[in-house]
């Protein structure tokens, strides 16, 4: 399983991005997908993430000016990110749970991560 995450790029503050993440290869079924992010020195940290049946969640930091959707039909996520902070810069990363059989439990799989760079 291939995650190929697209879209990051050096945005000014108050800006936008839409981040864009396809999921490919053996997959019998994907039960959510989302975006995680990591800033310098700090640890990997939830942004946001969406199941099969359209239920989100997202990270305090960023409800009201990010928001995640998911294309079922095309195993994809995406991240539109508005009002973009410093403090968002950050490799963000795709994940989704992915079970390649019917009889294989749920995995995570990861992208290589997009780099976000907010700044004047």
């Amino acid at each position: 399983v291939q995650l190929q995450a697209s879209g990051g790029g050096l945005v000014q503050p108050g800006g936008s991005l839409r981040l864009s993440c396809a999921a490919s290869g053996n997959i019998f079924s994907i039960r959510s997908m989302g975006w995680y992010r990591q800033a310098p020195e700090k640890q990997r940290e939830l942004v946001a993430t969406v199941t099969r049946g359209d239920s989100t969640n997202y990270a305090d930091s960023v409800k009201g000016r990010f928001t995640i959707s998911g294309d079922n039909a095309k195993n994809m996520v995406y991240l539109q990110m508005n009002s973009l902070e410093p403090e968002d810069t950050a490799v963000y990363y795709c994940n989704a749970e992915v079970r390649r059989s019917a009889i294989m439990n749920y995995m995570d799989y990861w992208g290589k991560g997009t780099q976000v760079t907010v700044s004047s």
